[in-house]
């Protein structure tokens, strides 16, 4: 029988593929309106002139829209990397296409890239070869294997423990390299800002008592682009090369599983930031690196003409994630992803852009992507976390398609900063907010939402870290290069009284880390699933910059000095966490219900326009819980408040932001008791209070 396989290749797995019974390679790669396709091979003393060139014949090597080869071991010879050539219209004949023969085009599923010295994002913008100058994909026998089910082997997950958190879920927001970059990072100067820099830092992870870490993308991505924050990804199936330790570059893939792996061990999930809605040749002016040279008019969305890119992304470009190539090559990520590096979950930018249909009309009853992201059995325990807005469409709570999934809360972050800078209006939307925000996520019968879908974040790598939230009433971008024109100017922040960093009067300080405890307390005891940024424990800064996208530097960097300088903060966030894990009863699959009682200063909550204050208290007991009772002031005053249920002795104090470490919290079993029940809420303060029995 003949194996027409063998000889012609198939389309399937589309990538390079090493088979280690026949020792050859299969080359798969999908082009709709390719006319002609080249495969390139390289060694690694030579990455201009290919060692080997091999043409494919429509007639032997391409199945339906997808062009394929397999060549033997021997053939490919000593090449150690790949990349195409292809040949096709002109864009005269109606579609954008920047077909051109000359240029060294990346696979979309390459596992592993390669960076020749010489490599110039400019060298692979216009037309010409790029040749030696532009990324191209590593042979997969080339890529270091690994056995994950032998004992001796270092991946061996055999006593890993990935199991989901639920109640006690606090997930930490990160930079891989900003984390640990700084020499006072106390990493070992070979790992800092690296996967393995992470690993050094697990121990601190677990004395904060963070549960998941949500990554910032950790794809590929174009070192000469200058998005330190990654979001402009450019292979979609390998890590990036910056984060890894060691060398060859290669082992980026190792670390990054190694990092999982210790992760695990210690408890603590893995969410990756991840970007599927644009990729990094952006505009029509931008490089041609991979997909636009390859069949432009299937990887982006383009207008009515189709002559122009969409931008609904603000970035140049649009992934067209409703078209089945594209749709197939977001789910073979998402695959690899889970399947062989182990990650918990993602966090998906700009989710909304999966809402589009293969026109670009926006579809909200049953987009294929979602619905098939929603549906696969690799997905059943990973976290699917949305952001669902984009800068053409806002689609946060129910409007979002993925019903299951959870999502960034961009109104609770908004009604919580408006409430603690003393905002009228705000009490009711502070309210709703600590509910779990029922009014996005409604449980009636027919949506059945559960509170911990709303993420709950007062900030994000997006905007004002929380120190600068409180030291800062406007953006300072100017170092970004864009006349502080970048970055929202819609914080909502205020700063105390004095802007900026320099010779802050002691009050001032005093104020802000007032501040400060008042927005993760509240954080801490609103119903949903909470977030917060790396640093925030111990104040770090960003000198107010709000969008520093492209400051790869101390301004983004960790400053490890201000834990010791600030210990006093990472003590209360400590102890905050701590609090919320061991009452469960705060965060709850669902609604709090009958279980919550509001009040006022002294009576009824005051749901007036000038009112600054509300008080409740949840109900344990449904859940073998002791009662919590929260007093939050948000006027500039102090206000005397009236516990509304028990008597004197029934209640201890927890923690009360307006006092200074270590009086502002009280750990298990040293809380302090209250002899009765009028409480003086200091201004501008939050009060916890625990039933004694």
């Amino acid at each position: 029988m003949v194996n027409w396989s063998q000889t012609e290749g198939s389309p399937q797995p589309l990538g390079a593929t090493w088979l280690k019974e026949e020792k050859s390679y299969n080359f798969s790669l999908y082009s709709r309106h390719a006319t002609g396709v080249t495969l390139l091979l390289y060694t690694a003393r030579d990455l201009v002139n290919p060692v080997l060139r091999v043409s494919l014949n429509y007639l032997n090597h391409k199945s339906g829209r997808i062009w394929h080869c397999r060549l033997k071991a021997d053939e490919v010879a000593n090449a150690s990397y790949y990349a195409y050539s292809v040949e096709g219209p002109s864009s005269a004949l109606g579609e954008v296409h920047f077909f051109d023969p000359d240029k060294v085009l990346l696979d979309p599923y390459a596992r592993s890239l390669f960076f020749p010295a010489d490599f110039r994002r400019s060298a692979s913008i216009g037309r010409g070869s790029n040749a030696g100058r532009t990324p191209v994909g590593t042979l997969p026998v080339n890529i270091p294997a690994f056995d994950w089910g032998g004992e001796s082997n270092p991946f061996d997950w055999g006593g890993e423990s990935n199991s989901r958190h639920t109640s006690d879920t606090i997930i930490y927001e990160m930079h891989v390299r900003g984390f640990t970059n700084r020499d006072n990072s106390g990493v070992s100067a070979d790992k800092r800002g690296t996967f393995a820099g992470v690993v050094e830092k697990i121990p601190y992870l677990k004395e904060l008592g963070v549960t998941a870490l949500e990554l910032m993308p950790v794809f590929q991505y174009d070192p000469d682009e200058g998005n330190y924050w990654g979001y402009m990804p450019l292979n979609f199936f390998s890590p990036h090369q910056g984060y890894a330790a060691n060398l060859p570059v290669a082992e980026a893939t190792a670390d990054f599983k190694a990092m999982v792996k210790e992760l695990h061990r210690a408890g603590i999930e893995v969410i990756l930031d991840v970007v599927y809605n644009h990729t990094t040749e952006a505009g029509a002016d931008g490089p041609t690196y991979s997909y636009r040279g390859i069949c432009n008019s299937t990887y982006y969305l383009l207008d009515e003409s189709m002559s122009h890119y969409r931008n609904d992304t603000g970035t140049g470009n649009v992934l067209r994630a409703a078209h089945p190539t594209v749709r197939k090559m977001i789910i073979d990520s998402l695959r690899f992803w889970v399947l062989e590096m182990h990650v918990d979950g993602f966090r998906f930018d700009l989710a909304s852009i999966f809402s589009r249909n293969i026109d670009g009309s926006i579809n909200l009853k049953d987009p294929p992507l979602i619905s098939e992201i929603t549906g696969g059995a690799e997905y059943a325990d990973v976290r699917l976390i949305a952001e669902a807005w984009d800068p053409a469409s806002y689609e946060l709570g129910r409007s979002f398609p993925g019903q299951t999934w959870s999502q960034w809360n961009g109104r609770f972050r908004d009604d919580v900063r408006g409430f603690v800078k003393s905002d009228a209006g705000k009490v009711g939307d502070l309210m709703t907010r600590l509910y779990g925000s029922s009014d996005l996520f409604p449980d009636d019968l027919d949506d059945a939402y559960h509170p911990a879908q709303s993420i709950n974040y007062i900030t994000s790598h997006d905007g004002f870290c929380l120190y600068d939230l409180v030291a800062y009433n406007d953006k300072h971008n100017l170092a970004n290069g864009q006349n502080n024109t970048d970055g929202t100017d819609n914080n909502l922040s205020w700063n105390c009284g004095w802007e900026g960093d320099e010779n802050v009067p002691a009050e001032v300080m005093r104020l802000r880390k007032q501040q400060i405890k008042n927005f993760f307390t509240i954080l801490m005891v609103s119903n949903g699933t909470p977030m917060f940024c790396a640093g925030d424990e111990f104040m770090n800064t960003q000198r107010g910059n709000n969008n520093p996208w492209n400051q790869d530097n101390e301004t983004t960097w960790l400053d490890w000095d201000l834990l010791q300088k600030n210990s006093d903060m990472f003590r209360y966030f400590k102890g905050m966490i701590a609090f919320r894990k061991a009452h469960p009863s705060l965060g709850r699959s669902r609604f709090w219900r009958e279980d919550v009682n509001w009040y006022g200063v002294n009576g009824q909550v005051d749901l007036g326009y000038l009112s600054h204050s509300v008080a409740f208290c949840l109900h344990g007991g449904s859940q073998q819980e002791r009662d919590i009772y929260v007093m939050i002031n948000a006027y500039w005053q102090d206000l005397n408040f009236k516990i509304q249920e028990g008597k004197a002795g029934d209640w201890n104090c927890v923690a009360d932001t307006a006092m200074s470490s270590p009086s502002d919290f009280f750990e298990v079993g040293k809380e302090k008791a209250l002899t009765s029940l009028n409480y003086e809420v200091k201004a501008r303060s939050v009060v916890v209070l625990v039933h004694a029995a």
